[in-house]
């Protein structure tokens, strides 16, 4: 049995997500099993290492599959590059170890979003950043990210219910960059919780467009209520850009 590791790159404007549906021709993940049963003959699933949200993108998404195929891992990513819709694109296959898990060993990962700051929109970047008209002030924003790196419960922060599970997560770096009216925003950590940079996205702009202070962050993580943070921005600025592994 071979079990192949593949990074993926896809634009998920028209999709509803990279998790498999009922209607499995409207995600990511049921687009390229199909192909992938088409091409070997027999039923494949995938695993992703985690889940994007209709109308994000991935520059670095991985998952893996397992096959009895001998085919020849150019033949194969060829073929699917061939039969995919244009707006996914399998970059790389490799054979990995059996017990290899794209979810589970997974041990960081990077996001970006992107804000369009200015008051016109743009016709080109509409499907991937988020049109925010107010003047944002950097250096507020970039106060409030020195108070998220780090290690917190994130749960004010999230659309999650009710858990067993732990909420506390490790932000190692949040970085934002400027350049013309595009406001490119970066997050690196051990994991992210159900809609969190998307929360944290808005919290951020609404402190740099002077709704709330720097230190209010601190007050989210002190109730752990979502309603106590920001709004949650539209998916189409959102990327995962990489996957970390050991």
């Amino acid at each position: 049995m071979r079990n192949i590791k593949m990074l993926i790159e896809y634009d998920g404007a028209r999709y509803l997500g990279w998790q498999r549906l009922g209607d499995s021709g409207k995600t990511i993940q049921g687009k390229i099993e199909n192909i992938l049963t088409e091409m070997l003959g027999t039923k494949i699933e995938i695993v992703g290492s985690g889940r994007t949200d209709a109308g994000a993108h991935a520059k670095g998404q991985v998952a893996n599959f397992k096959t009895t195929t001998d085919m020849d891992l150019t033949a194969m990513r060829d073929y699917l590059n061939r039969y995919l819709p244009r707006d996914i694109i399998i970059k790389e296959l490799e054979e990995v170890p059996e017990r290899f898990h794209s979810r589970y060993h997974a041990v960081g990962k990077k996001y970006s979003y992107y804000v369009w700051n200015t008051v016109v929109p743009s016709a080109f970047k509409r499907n991937y950043s988020y049109h925010y008209p107010e003047n944002l002030d950097i250096d507020r924003m970039t106060a409030a990210c020195d108070r998220l790196v780090g290690t917190h419960d994130f749960l004010g922060f999230s659309s999650l219910k009710k858990t067993k599970k732990s909420t506390v997560r490790t932000i190692n770096e949040i970085t934002i960059y400027k350049e013309g009216d595009l406001i490119h925003f970066t997050f690196i950590g051990n994991g992210f919780l159900y809609n969190m940079i998307r929360i944290l996205m808005g919290t951020l702009l609404e402190i740099g467009a002077g709704m709330t202070e720097p230190e209010y962050i601190d007050s989210i993580f002190e109730s752990g209520i979502r309603s106590d943070a920001g709004m949650t921005v539209p998916s189409q600025g959102l990327f995962l850009d990489e996957v970390y592994y050991d």
